[in-house]
This record gives structure tokens, C-alpha cells and sequence, in this order.
């Protein structure tokens, strides 16, 4: 190559004018380019080479400007519609013909930049260009138009997201849902850091994004990985810095489809024919709903009565929602397919659309109500001497708290003999249930709730009054059951096994209270299900169901289906092999979401402790997790929290300390405590 030639070649894409200096070996060129660097090229590297003269370097811009004019890339739609009817190919000094009739060497330049750079009309077809056919040019267009499109979509997209990061009020588009429902699928994963117990940069590993995310945060200039798209989310108030990633990445759903809102809506607005057409008339009866305050779902009350032989019957109705829905009807499955209304310290996900669940399903105050009504005789001693189940008709008298019903019972209030009547069964029943193996395990139990990004932990009191309201619910539980085994009815029978608590002397080694009660939970198994009756230790029952919250839970639904048919003489609507079938769905369902009760508990009770870092708390050594590395569960007594530490010292079962946080993630599941001295406590008390 002459010393002088006017070449071009590429530096990481951009194209540059050089002039060839001298051999660099055998086969290289030193090109100096127009910014006077020295570049050494293989001739591979030479993208193009000007014939016909030689150049001085300082002539290269006077050149650039010479080919500056004929760089209009529409100019090639011309020669493409002269070329395409024959096909053949063209180089860029034939271009230079055809589009300016001149061949000197700026226009064949011009004419090669044009065609290298095009990607509509022509393809490279060695050293010369194929005019592309008039199909593949309009798909070309179509795609242009296209990405065009689409990159405009980009940048409307990038105008809202800095909108919404200033804090202003965005319109979001359908477009832009997608992608912020792909980055929500992708940040939920962060929930994995704790059931899984990675860090985030593992978590990241095992899961790159997809594409459309990774275009997203690259386009924003964020760091594509799960926590880079949880921040975004709350940077932009998507998301509040607390949301429930465990609920976003379980299958539990959240809204009502539009369809079954709608079935909801004529089941309220045109009621279906009532099946039990001869309800007993229980409207006379006092009837007591107690639950706490913040309860809509109002699904079970209290009666009691003389009877003309000086005996007295309990009542216990139970709301009666079957009255509104069928077996495989668009509101029972989508219930089956719920398994359960989920309690959040956030709130509640009901199983139920609202607008039934705390209406017409429920039991309300001052309003006639269908019910199923458990009747019930005690003989002294608290065990069932009859009883019968109806279909039933109830006008709810009161609605009452817990508080208000322990108030009651610890004024002696004379107007209301019925609940006091209600509280001495209730007693007997529990004492009978004792005799017969019940098993009692008191542990504080935090309930976590949450409004306006403020968290409350209170303990759940196990007060008379809640008392009461559990012994009345276990008694029902058991009547049913009775009823389905002495009729052969397969229901969603439930059991537990007999424990192997330790030995009594082994017991009394332990410190009284908390650790003692702690080590017998531990070895208290799992329920269990059936469709034929199980004893069930922990309640000292020969056999138990569920059936005293249908609005709430589906395995009481199912109970409900079952014994209603059987009294109104009708087919029960599941055999034993389709009731086993359901339960095992129901069951796989409650199972996830009684998890993401726990995870979300957790979470906020962590996040709870992050947010009193001062705080000195009182807490009690309940049990070892890994004795040999001293780390025990400890029991946060004001709160009812029970949570790992890591001791530096020998301490003892049922020991009590004073501890501060020292790290708390909630995000990451994380939690340490710091024991102090009494000294420092007296310091942080003051």
C-alpha cells in the first residue's frame, strides 16, 4: 500500500480516516489517524481504502467536508427502487454513479458510508451490496417502525419513572404495568433470603434477571438484582419500604376475580331459594356474639336456656354462608381455592368477598340470620349429655368484646345471668376435658398489628372471656363430629396423636413456667385429618371437627355442606373418596398460608425491634437450639416474642436477663440481641 493512501478503519465502532505512514512488518500498517494518533492495522482492520490519489493528513477534514453533503441516507430509497427489479448488486463507486454521476473519490466515499451504514434497502454481499426485495424492505420498515415504537415507549417510560421519583403524581400506562409487574415478580424474590438463608448477592446469582427487567434497570442506571428492583419499586411509592414480599410470592390471590365479584353481587341482590325450608325458630333466644373489636366477620354466638325439666341447654350457632352458595358453585371454589381468610398485621384477606362475608353471612347484631344452631345438655361434670344440630333462624341481641364480656363476668352484672350461665359450663367443660387428657401448654402469644406504618404488639390475653368463647367452639367441634360418626357422615375429621411428654421427674428438673411449658410443646405432634374420626390428645376429645368458623375456613364449610344435607335426608354432596380428595388441596393451600401468617408475624416483630434499638427488654431463656455454641430461644416477656440469641457466657434454663438489639433486618431475617448489666440498664432506664 503507498505511503499516503487515505484508509478507513474502526476504533471500538466509530469509524476514522487515517493516512498509511509505512509498513509495520510484513503484513501491518501504521495509519495515522485525523486526531494524529498512530494506529498499527492488519489490513483485515481496513474497512475501506480511497483510490486514486494520496493524501496528507492535514487534508483529511477538507475531505470530510467534501463528503459531508451526499450523506442523506434517503437518497438510496432511489437507486434501490432503479436496482431492485433486476437484483444486482452494486459497489459503492457504481453508487456514486448512480446517485451523484460523479466517481471522484469523496462521492464513492459517500456512497460506501451510505451503504455500510444502511440496514433497509441493501445487504453486503462481499465486496459490493444486493439491493434487498421489496418483502423483506417492508418487514424492514414495519420493524423500524417497530423499535421506534418501542423506543419512544422507553423514553415516555423514563419521563414518568423521574416524574414519580420527585415525588410527583404519574399516570401510569398499560405498558409501563408490565414491566413494573415484571420488576415486582423479580424483587419479591428478595422473600428467599430468609426462607432460603442467602445473602443478596447469592440470591442474585441464582437468579439473573429476565430480559425485560434487566432493559429496565439498565436503562434506569440501577443495579439489576433483586434489591435494585425492590428500592426502585419503593423509590417510586410502588411499594411501601415494608411490603409483604412473602404474601407477593405465595399463590395466595389477593383481589376477587371481576366474575365471581359479580356472582357475590346477584347472591346479595336476588338470594337464592333457602334449601332449609323448616329452620327452627330461634329468635327468641338471647343470643351473644363476643369477638375482638376490629372483627367484621362475625360467625359465631352464644345462647343458654332453661328447659321446662330444670335443665339447661347451651347454644352455640354458627353463620350458615351455605345458605348462599352451593357445592362447586363460582363462590365455593374460589373459597376452596383461598383455603382460609389470612390475617396480616396489615389486615385481613378474606375468603369471601366482603360484601357477603360481613353481611348477609355473618351474624348481625339486631338482624334475623341464618344459622346452624348446636344444641347442647351437659350433665354436671361438663361432659355431653345431649344434644341435636338444626338449621336454624337467630336474631344476634348483643355484640360484645372480649372486654366487655370479662367486665361483665367480673362485675357479676345481674341483667345478663345468661353469660355468667355461659362462663360456669365453660369451666366445667374445660375441667371435664382435663380429666380426660387434655393437655394445657400456656405460652404468651404476641398479636402484631399494624395501621398507618405503626406497629403494635400486644399479648394475647387468655382472658375468662376468651376462655368461654374457645370451650364453647371445641364443644360445637365435638358435637358435630359425634354427629358425623354416629351417622357414618365422612367429614374433615381432625386428631392428634398422644404426645410422649418427658417424665415427670425429668419435668420438675426444669424451671417452672415458661421452659417447662416450652419442653412440652416441643414434643406435642402435629395434627392431623381425616375422613373418619381421630382422637385428639391435645383437647382430650375421642373425636373432633371443625365447623365454628365457615365464613373463614373452608375445612368448616366443608362440615357444614355435609351435615346440612344429611339433616335436610338429602345425598351428602361429597362421598368419602371426594371429600379426601378436596381436603388434601385444602390443605396444601392453609398449609401456605398459615406460612405466610408466621413470615409476616416475624417480619414486623423484627421490624418492631429495629425501630427501638434503645429499648432494654426482659427476657427469659426458654430452650437450647444449639447448646454447644450457646445459642438458645429466648422469650421476650412484654412482647410474647419468642426469638434466637447468641450468648458469650454459660447461662441456665429460665434465666432471666436484660438484653438491647444490636442488629435487626427484617428483610434479611436477621436478629441479635446484646445482654447488659444491670448498670446500663438503670443508664438506658434513665
Amino acid at each position: 500500500m503507498e505511503k499516503g493512501t487515505l484508509v478507513e478503519f474502526r476504533v471500538q465502532g466509530d469509524r476514522r480516516l487515517g493516512i498509511v505512514e509505512r509498513p509495520d512488518g510484513k503484513t501491518r500498517w501504521f495509519v495515522v489517524d485525523e486526531r494524529g494518533q498512530s494506529h498499527s492495522l492488519a489490513p483485515r482492520q481496513i474497512t475501506y481504502t480511497v483510490n486514486g490519489q494520496t493524501y496528507k493528513l492535514s487534508e483529511i477534514n477538507s475531505f470530510l467536508e467534501q463528503v459531508q453533503p451526499y450523506l442523506d441516507p434517503s437518497s438510496l430509497e432511489v437507486a434501490w427502487e432503479l436496482l431492485v427489479e433486476d437484483g444486482e448488486t452494486v459497489t459503492p463507486d457504481q453508487m456514486a454513479n448512480l446517485l451523484f454521476s460523479e466517481s471522484d473519490p469523496p462521492y464513492c466515499y459517500a456512497a460506501y458510508c451510505l451503504l455500510s451504514e444502511d440496514k433497509l434497502y441493501f445487504k453486503q454481499k462481499g465486496e459490493a451490496y444486493e439491493p434487498r426485495t421489496a418483502a423483506q424492505v417492508a418487514e424492514r420498515k414495519h420493524q423500524i417502525e417497530v423499535e421506534a415504537l418501542k423506543a419512544k415507549g422507553q423514553q415516555e417510560f423514563l419521563a414518568r419513572v423521574e416524574q414519580a421519583l420527585k415525588g410527583e403524581a404519574v399516570e401510569w400506562q398499560r405498558h409501563d404495568r408490565q414491566r413494573i409487574e415484571g420488576l415486582e415478580k423479580y424483587a419479591a424474590l428478595l422473600a428467599d433470603t430468609a426462607r432460603m438463608g442467602v445473602n443478596y448477592d447469592s440470591l442474585a446469582r441464582a437468579y439473573p434477571p429476565p430480559a425485560p427487567v434487566l432493559e429496565t434497570m439498565t436503562m434506569l442506571g440501577r443495579s439489576a438484582t433483586p434489591q435494585g428492583a425492590f428500592q426502585l419499586l419503593v423509590d417510586l411509592g410502588w411499594w411501601n419500604p415494608n411490603e409483604n414480599l412473602f404474601l407477593r410470592r405465595s399463590s395466595i390471590p389477593i383481589q376477587f376475580p371481576n366474575k365471581v365479584l359479580e356472582v357475590a353481587q346477584q347472591r346479595l341482590d336476588f338470594p337464592p331459594t333457602d334449601l332449609d325450608a323448616n329452620r327452627l325458630d330461634l329468635t327468641h333466644l338471647k343470643v351473644y356474639t363476643i369477638d375482638d373489636e376490629s372483627t367484621t366477620e362475625i360467625d359465631d354466638g352464644l345462647s343458654w336456656e332453661i328447659l321446662p325439666d330444670s335443665k339447661e341447654r347451651l347454644w352455640i350457632h354458627i353463620a350458615d354462608p351455605t345458605r348462599l352458595l352451593a357445592p362447586e358453585d363460582d363462590l365455593d371454589l374460589e373459597a376452596r381455592k383461598r383455603g382460609s381468610t389470612v390475617y396480616l398485621p396489615t389486615g385481613m384477606i378474606p375468603m369471601f368477598p366482603e360484601l357477603l362475608a360481613t353481611g348477609p353471612m355473618s351474624l348481625v347484631q339486631g338482624k334475623v340470620c341464618y344459622a346452624l344452631s348446636f344444641g347442647v345438655v351437659l350433665d354436671p361434670n361438663g361432659a355431653v349429655q345431649d344434644y341435636s344440630i338444626h338449621a336454624s333462624l337467630i336474631k344476634p341481641t348483643y355484640r360484645l368484646t372480649y372486654e366487655d364480656v370479662d367486665e361483665m363476668l367480673e362485675l357479676g352484672v345481674e341483667a345478663e345471668p345468661e353469660i355468667k350461665a355461659i362462663a360456669t359450663w365453660a369451666q366445667r367443660r374445660k375441667t371435664w376435658r382435663y380429666a380426660q387428657g387434655a393437655i394445657s401448654i400456656n405460652m404468651p402469644e404476641a398479636m402484631i398489628k399494624v395501621k398507618d406504618d405503626e406497629i403494635n404488639i400486644d399479648i394475647l390475653d387468655d382472658s375468662p372471656s376468651r376462655q368461654l368463647v374457645a370451650e364453647m367452639m371445641i364443644l360445637a367441634g365435638e358435637v358435630a363430629a359425634r354427629y358425623g360418626q354416629a351417622h357414618n357422615i365422612p367429614l374433615p375429621f381432625r386428631g392428634q396423636p398422644q404426645p410422649e411428654l418427658p417424665p415427670e421427674e425429668e419435668l420438675l428438673l426444669l424451671p417452672a413456667g415458661f421452659v417447662r411449658a416450652c419442653a412440652m410443646r416441643r414434643c406435642m405432634p402435629k395434627s392431623e385429618m381425616s375422613i373418619t374420626p381421630l382422637r385428639h390428645a391435645g383437647l382430650g376429645l375421642n373425636t373432633y371437627t371443625q365447623a365454628t368458623s365457615p365464613i373463614r375456613r373452608y375445612s368448616d364449610l366443608l362440615t357444614h355442606f355435609q351435615l346440612k344435607a344429611h339433616l335436610r335426608g338429602e345425598v351428602l354432596p361429597f362421598s368419602a373418596e371426594a371429600l379426601k380428595e378436596v381436603m388434601m388441596t385444602v390443605t396444601t393451600t392453609t398449609q401456605e398460608v398459615t406460612m405466610v401468617e408466621r413470615q409476616t408475624n416475624r417480619y414486623y416483630a423484627l421490624e418492631y425491634l429495629r425501630r427501638h434499638p434503645e429499648q432494654v427488654w426482659q427476657v427469659t431463656v426458654l430452650m437450647w437450639l444449639r447448646e454447644d455454641s450457646n445459642l438458645a430461644l429466648i422469650l421476650l416477656e412484654d412482647l410474647g416474642l419468642q426469638l434466637p440469641m447468641s450468648f458469650r457466657r454459660i447461662v441456665r434454663l429460665g434465666e432471666q436477663i436484660l438484653v438491647k438489639v444490636s442488629l435487626a433486618d427484617p428483610q434479611k431475617d436477621m436478629i441479635q440481641f446484646q445482654e447488659i448489666i444491670y448498670q446500663e440498664a438503670q443508664i438506658a432506664a434513665n
